[in-house]
This record gives C-alpha cells, sequence and structure tokens, in this order.
C-alpha cells in the first residue's frame, strides 16, 4: 500500500470511528436512562427553596421550537413537579404559563428568578426584582396552561411543547414569604429510539471505520520499519517534505529558524534494543535515548510548547488510532500468540514520535531542534524503539494491562500525575473530622523540568544530573507504557535508569511468561 493511500485510510477511519464511539456511549447511556425511566420518571432529589418575596419564578429561558409550524407529531416529553410548603398545611400553589402572560402578572410585584442550582452542598441563587403586592391570588388568573394548588404536596404534569414557559410557585393566598421543597421529574417516549438510534449508528461507524484505521496503521507501520535506502534517517512520515537527516530547522519552518536557535550536531542514532545486557542478563527490550543539546537556547523553552501545537493535533489523532490498533492486536495475540508486526511498528512510531516531542516541548526541553513528522527513526537527538517479539504470551494479555501493571501505574501516576489527593483533618464545633480533597499542583516530572528550564533561562546551562534524572523518570514510564501496550511480555524494572542512553550494566527483568528473550538464561 502506498504512503498516501495509507494517510487517507487512517485519516478518514479517525474521522468515522470517533463520532461512532461518541455515538456508542450516548446510546449506552440513553439505553441506561430508558431502562431506569421505566414507565416512570427520572427524578430529582427533593431540595428546599425559601425566598422572602411573593412568587418564585423558574429562570428566563428562550422559546423552544418556536419556528416549528403547528403542532410536532409527537410528545417531547412529560415533565411533572412537585412542591410542598415546609410550613405545615400552609397551602402552595405551583403554575406553569406562556412567560410573556407570567411576566404582565407579576410586573410590579416583589418577586424573585432563580438564576442557578448548585449541588454538593446545595445552593440556589437568586435575582431580586422589586416591587409591590400581586393584585389577586394566582388561582384566580387564568393564563397558567397547567396548574395544581392546596396543601400538602401538589403535583403537576406539563407535556412539553413549543413556545417561552415559565414556572412560577406561591403561596396559595399570594402571601410573601415562599418556604417549600421541591422536586422535579421528566419522562420521555423517545428516549428508547433515540438510543436505539444512537447504538446503531455507533456500531455501523465502527464497523467502517476501525477498519480503516487497522489498514492505514499497518499500511504506514510498514513505512515507518522501512529502511530508507542508504541514506540518513531522516523526513516526515505523514506527508509533510522529505527535508533529510539534520535539516530540520529549529522553528520548524523549511529554511528558517528562531533568533537565538541553533542547529543541533548530528545525534547519534540510539541503540537497537538488546535482549542481554554485557553481564549476560537480560535487558529490557526498549531503547530511549535523548542527548542534551550543549548549546540549548536560555528562552526558547517558554514557546515550545506553542510551537509544538501541530505535533499536539496530529498526536491526538495518532494516540487514538494507537489504542484502536492495541485492541486489535490483543485479540490477536490472543488468539495466536503473535503481535501483528505492522501494527506493531506503527504503534512503536507513535510512541517515537511522542518521545521526540516531549523531550522537545515539555518533558524534557533537551533540544531547540524541531521534532520531525515521522513515524520512522530520525537524525534527531530524540529517539525510541522496542524489540520485537516473535511470541508472546495468550494469557497475560488479559491481566498485564491492568493487574500486573498496577505498581507500575501508581509509580507513574505518582512521576507524571497532574493532581494530588489529599486527606485534611478539620475540627467544627469541637468535633473532629476528615475531609477527602483533590488539590491540583505540577507533577514530579513536569516540576524537575520546570526548574530544569528556570536554571537555564538565568544561567545559560542545563544541569547534567537533572537531565539524567528527568531521562531515567521518562524512561520509566515508556517501559511501563510499552508492557500495558501488550508489546512485551518482560516485566518492567523497578528502577530508575538515568542518562542519555541506556544503561550498559546487566538489567535485572522479571519475565512475567511467554518465550523468554533470547541470550536470557
Amino acid at each position: 500500500m502506498k504512503k498516501p493511500a495509507a494517510i487517507i485510510m487512517l485519516i478518514l477511519g479517525i474521522l468515522i470511528t470517533l463520532p461512532g464511539l461518541a455515538a456508542l456511549a450516548g446510546g449506552a447511556v440513553a439505553s441506561a436512562v430508558g431502562t431506569i425511566q421505566g414507565d416512570g420518571y427520572l427524578t430529582s432529589g427533593s431540595s428546599r427553596f425559601s425566598v422572602s418575596s411573593f412568587a418564585l419564578t423558574s429562570p428566563r429561558a428562550d422559546a423552544i421550537g418556536d419556528d416549528v409550524p403547528g403542532r410536532l407529531p409527537f410528545d417531547v416529553g412529560t415533565l411533572r413537579l412537585r412542591v410542598e410548603s415546609v410550613t405545615p398545611d400552609k397551602p402552595v400553589f405551583i403554575g406553569i404559563g406562556r412567560q410573556a402572560d407570567v411576566e404582565q402578572y407579576l410586573s410590579g410585584v416583589h418577586h424573585s428568578e432563580l438564576l442557578n442550582i448548585r449541588q454538593r452542598p446545595f445552593r440556589a441563587e437568586y435575582r431580586d426584582v422589586p416591587g409591590g403586592n400581586p393584585a389577586s391570588p394566582p388561582a384566580d388568573q387564568r393564563i397558567w396552561t397547567a396548574s395544581a394548588s392546596g396543601t400538602g404536596q401538589q403535583e403537576l404534569t406539563w407535556n412539553i411543547t413549543p413556545g417561552a414557559w415559565e414556572v412560577v410557585v406561591m403561596n396559595a393566598d399570594a402571601s410573601p414569604g415562599v418556604d417549600v421543597q421541591a422536586q422535579a421529574g421528566f419522562r420521555s417516549d423517545l428516549i428508547r429510539p433515540a438510543a436505539t438510534g444512537l447504538l446503531v449508528g455507533g456500531i455501523i461507524a465502527l464497523l467502517i471505520g476501525v477498519p480503516l484505521i487497522i489498514f492505514g496503521a499497518a499500511g504506514l507501520g510498514r513505512h515507518a520499519a522501512r529502511p530508507d535506502g542508504g541514506r540518513p534517517m531522516g523526513g516526515p512520515d505523514m506527508g509533510g517534505p522529505d527535508m533529510g537527516a539534520g535539516a530540520y530547522p529549529a522553528a520548524g519552518y523549511p529554511g528558517t529558524a528562531y533568533p537565538g536557535a541553533r542547529a543541533v550536531p548530528e545525534a547519534v542514532p540510539p541503540p537497537q534494543p538488546s535482549a542481554a545486557g554485557p553481564g549476560g542478563r537480560p535487558g529490557y527490550p526498549s531503547s530511549l535515548f535523548g542527548e542534551l543539546d550543549p548549546g540549548l537556547s536560555r528562552w526558547m523553552w517558554l514557546v515550545k510548547w506553542f510551537l509544538a501545537i501541530p505535533h499536539f493535533i496530529l498526536l491526538f489523532f495518532l494516540w487514538f488510532a494507537f489504542a484502536i490498533t492495541t485492541i486489535v492486536a490483543g485479540f490477536a495475540i490472543l488468539f495466536t500468540g503473535r503481535y501483528p508486526r505492522a501494527l506493531f511498528d506503527f504503534n512503536v512510531g507513535v510512541m517515537r514520535w511522542n518521545w521526540r516531542v516531549a523531550f522537545y516541548a515539555y518533558a524534557a526541553v533537551g533540544t531547540d531542534l524541531y521534532p520531525p513528522f515521522t513515524l520512522k527513526r530520525a537524525n534527531y537527538p530524540a529517539d525510541f524503539d522496542v524489540e520485537y517479539p516473535q511470541r508472546l504470551s495468550r494469557g497475560l494479555v488479559l491481566v498485564k494491562w491492568w493487574l500486573l501493571s498496577i505498581p507500575h501505574l501508581l509509580l507513574v501516576a505518582a512521576f507524571a500525575g497532574s493532581t494530588e489527593s489529599v486527606w485534611r483533618w478539620q475540627s467544627e464545633d469541637n468535633v473532629l473530622g476528615a475531609t477527602y480533597e483533590r488539590v491540583s499542583g505540577p507533577s514530579l516530572l513536569g516540576l524537575l523540568v520546570l526548574i530544569a528550564a528556570v536554571i537555564l533561562l538565568f544561567t545559560g546551562r542545563y544541569q547534567r544530573p537533572l537531565f539524567d534524572f528527568i531521562l531515567g523518570i521518562n524512561r520509566w514510564i515508556y517501559r511501563v507504557l510499552v508492557y500495558t501496550a501488550l508489546m512485551r511480555d518482560e516485566y518492567p524494572p523497578f528502577r530508575l535508569d538515568q542518562g542519555a542512553t541506556e544503561p550498559e550494566g546487566p538489567g535485572d527483568v522479571v519475565p512475567t511468561g511467554g518465550v523468554p528473550p533470547a541470550g536470557a538464561p
């Protein structure tokens, strides 16, 4: 398959699959809602609304369906409202009328308009409209499309129709001080048909889009693994111009460079991952490489995240395709014990592309050289590779990506997570209690990169020990990614292998199943 055809198939597959998944998720939610609804209503909790004015009105809303000629051929749904005065045996009134009629009745009357409702804890926000007393009790008006009045719990049901409507809650005698418990419910016969339509549409979209993604990814994977015929590796792989090795300008545009940015020397490609270290014990079969540019610009790291936006957009779609191909590869491993080679090369290419962008923009800021738009290995000061496994354990596919990975995933979350959860102890009214809060903050990796960048800004030097530590964290993260993406059966080691290249000492990989790597004892 030619590269342009593979690119087109991948793009079409993603564009079809994304809305297909959204439709499928929406259909699942609507189906669950329809099941819960049954023949009754979806009902909210009972909440207290209390105002000192004569009336409480619903928020002002634009007209619904005014552009629909005549009556709709189906019922949109039914709204049910229940109100009860907090004061026992005090009669209340609830009514729904056209917005213009309600505003005319309440013109010059002191009332409160509901603006917003917040949950946990419940809090209602109102807009107070000054005025005087109403001219007559609400039940005497002929403006209500539906209404209920009396002591105890009052219930109102209303078939939703086009127009601008407003709900009014008052004391039945039009006295001031409305204090009620209210509950809302909704039901619609459209929920289940809509759920069915979304499910069917989503399934059809997936049946079309997923094969396109697989064929497109396989085609690009074959091209990513294909040698360049003897020339240095480099050049965009997603349809951009082929600029050759060492020709990527620092700003990312042909023939231009940002002020102060300098081209780095030609980077030596990282060694291929080896199944055995010099000590004879197996080393981890992935290789993460990053060479620090000795002449980094002091300030360019401030804008690299902005310059990398085109990469972020492409990587969003590539990672989506990565997820689809990983699921398909998981089924292939389960039935055949082999990872489809073309999909493997594509997924390695996505991880390689992501690492180059991360090394440039946010996870190391170790070079000013703009990353190439390619899945292939390139003459760039950052690279990544994984050794292809000839056989993989079928059984491990079911557990290694979640159960066996839990210890590593917890550590990776500590390294790269952006949110910390904390317990906060507090004392109120002489009662000691604890609350669980989520506090946003920088990850350990992000904090280390920021410290290194600030030091660079003021000294013009990137601290090498800090760089080596940052590379070790990234190496750990990518090894876990390789394992959870089903690409290897060897369990990632619990260690920080610091430095620009993979360590030369013996490894301590713990096999978790499948065929041991070549050269392993």
